[in-house]
């Protein structure tokens, strides 16, 4: 019973550290205040995280992983190829409509701190590159058909990546201008979602 109280405390102050950081980066977010959304005392954020360094790297690998992670996981086989790469597709952009602060994240907390972006490659690179491994064979096999031209695995992932994750960046300029109803705005989304599927085929099969 304790046991599960310590678990359920610590889940809760992970899950307002994860809420303040993405909200408000590193900087702005103190341990007060995660405590105070975790609804605990202070001393026990210290107590199963030590530091405010440590929480966020804890919560930062969590997201940074999971900004990743989709490229590990290839849809049913039973798929055609090209349903393949639009449930991909669709898959990361979704994981960035659920956290649309996550690219703010990544450009100002780990592109600006040398020794962070040096300690997330140690832990991530291993688990992104047999993610690659895995969609540079399915790459390989849809070429030995003809249906696509050869394409590198990490061209593949770069390009999704860009495509999602500037959208993401750009979206609140776009609301701020245009000022959209929430109809508008999901409508906006959808209509991108399908524009990025349509272009990474067009750009598989040598079309742009």
């Amino acid at each position: 019973m304790a046991r599960d109280a310590a678990l359920s405390t610590e889940q809760a102050i992970l899950d307002a550290a994860e809420r303040l950081f993405m909200a408000k980066g590193y900087a702005l977010t103190s341990t007060t205040e995660i405590a105070k959304v975790a609804g605990c005392n202070q001393a026990l954020v210290h107590y199963y995280f030590r530091t405010k360094g440590k929480l966020f790297e804890a919560v930062f690998e969590r997201k940074f992983a999971l900004f990743l992670s989709v490229f590990g996981q290839a849809a049913s086989r039973s798929l055609p190829f090209e349903s393949r790469i639009a449930t991909l597709i669709g898959a990361h952009f979704e994981v960035l409509r659920s956290n649309p602060q996550l690219p703010f994240l990544i450009v100002n907390e780990l592109l600006t701190n040398e020794k962070r972006l040096e300690e997330m490659a140690k832990k991530l690179t291993p688990v992104m590159k047999k993610a690659l491994v895995s969609l540079q064979s399915e790459l390989d096999a849809e070429a030995e058909k003809g249906t696509i031209r050869r394409v590198a695995a990490i061209d593949l992932a770069m390009t999704v990546v860009s495509l999602n994750a500037f959208f993401f960046l750009m979206n609140p300029i776009y609301s701020a201008l245009a000022k959209p109803s929430d109809r508008e705005r999901e409508k906006m989304i959808e209509h991108r979602r399908q524009e990025h599927v349509d272009l990474v085929m067009k750009y598989l099969r040598n079309e742009v």
